[in-house]
């Protein structure tokens, strides 16, 4: 997928207008005054929670910085910083490569020209002597099949081509399913799979879905990958990406009800080497009593389905035009 026409627009309104100037250099990063940034592109101050957190409005968009934290509350949905939020005196500061690569474009997102979403690619997480995350006789890699059959039926009927990485219980190596979705051409890589944790089992729940990390900055996973690790070769796609994995995160805290742990950023093998837009979505919890029991059922696997189709057919809608029907 050609994404050459994707930034265009915002290109040509940045050179007809002057950046903010960088406020503050913080841990080898230039900080912004987000007073100024938001002025730049007409956002006006709601309220700054009592010097805790900023919240900007335009419109029907908004943003909400929160001080000291990682975190920026992008339209009702959290988006993971790479940096965290600074506050100077009476000023909110974000890194200006957070504002560049994550909050301008989710704010303003762009439309394409050239070409139709048309071939998704969906990965199911695990397999064969990878059972992934166990939780008494369920195994991960099981569950992640089934959503990703429930998924291929909802998207077909939505008019796109499908591939499976895998359909039947058997181990792929980690760099062996983005190349199946540069095989083939693929517009989008979707890798799906279900989280655990071995504390907090009764309180840790919720969906988070990861893109790739941009350069210069390091991953929000646990292993993530530090800022010294270089461009590769889905960075080229990382915008795209991070709309995707938006879209897809509203639609499944909003759709499910599902508890928001935010859009992250990660270098995952399957990540890395997609050459289309790809993310990478934890649906939730098995280990939670309540979430768990639900992802055990197709009846649940079905609105998560449901939810990430919504989300794919959302970010066409913002970025590409309709696919075709069959």
């Amino acid at each position: 997928m050609n994404v050459r026409h994707f930034l265009l627009p915002l290109l040509i309104a940045l050179a007809f207008s002057r950046a903010p100037a960088a406020a503050a250099y913080i841990n080898g990063q230039n900080y912004v005054d987000i007073s100024d940034w938001a002025r730049k592109y007409g956002f006006h101050l709601v309220h700054d929670g009592k010097r805790n957190s900023a919240l900007y409005q335009k419109n029907s968009a908004s943003v909400e910085f929160v001080k000291g934290s990682h975190t920026a509350i992008i339209n009702g949905v959290d988006v993971v910083l790479s940096f965290p939020v600074a506050v100077d005196k009476s000023a909110f500061l974000a890194s200006g490569l957070d504002l560049s690569k994550t909050v301008e474009p989710l704010l303003f997102p762009w439309r394409a020209d050239d070409g139709k979403i048309k071939t998704i690619v969906i990965d199911p997480g695990h397999g064969g002597k990878d059972p992934g995350n166990r939780v008494g006789s369920h195994s991960e890699k099981t569950y992640t099949l089934l959503l990703a059959n429930e998924l291929s039926r909802q998207l077909k009927a939505a008019g796109f081509r499908v591939i499976l990485t895998r359909t039947k219980d058997i181990y792929m190596d980690l760099e062996n399913r983005p190349a199946v979705a540069n095989r083939h051409d693929a517009d989008l890589f979707v890798s799906l799979h279900f989280n655990a944790t071995s504390g907090g089992k009764n309180s840790v729940a919720g969906a988070e879905t990861y893109c790739i990390t941009p350069v210069g900055a390091s991953s929000s996973n646990a292993q993530g990958r530090g800022a010294s690790y270089g461009r590769t070769t889905a960075n080229a796609s990382e915008t795209e990406s991070l709309l995707l994995a938006y879209e897809v995160q509203k639609a499944l805290t909003k759709n499910l009800g599902a508890e928001d742990r935010g859009v992250r950023r990660a270098r995952f093998a399957v990540l890395r080497d997609a050459k289309m837009p790809a993310i990478l979505v934890e649906s939730g919890y098995m280990t939670h009593p309540t979430e768990g029991k639900k992802i055990f059922t197709a009846e649940y696997r079905k609105q998560i389905a449901a939810a990430i189709t919504k989300g794919i057919l959302d970010f066409q809608r913002l970025t590409k035009p309709a696919a075709a029907k069959k």
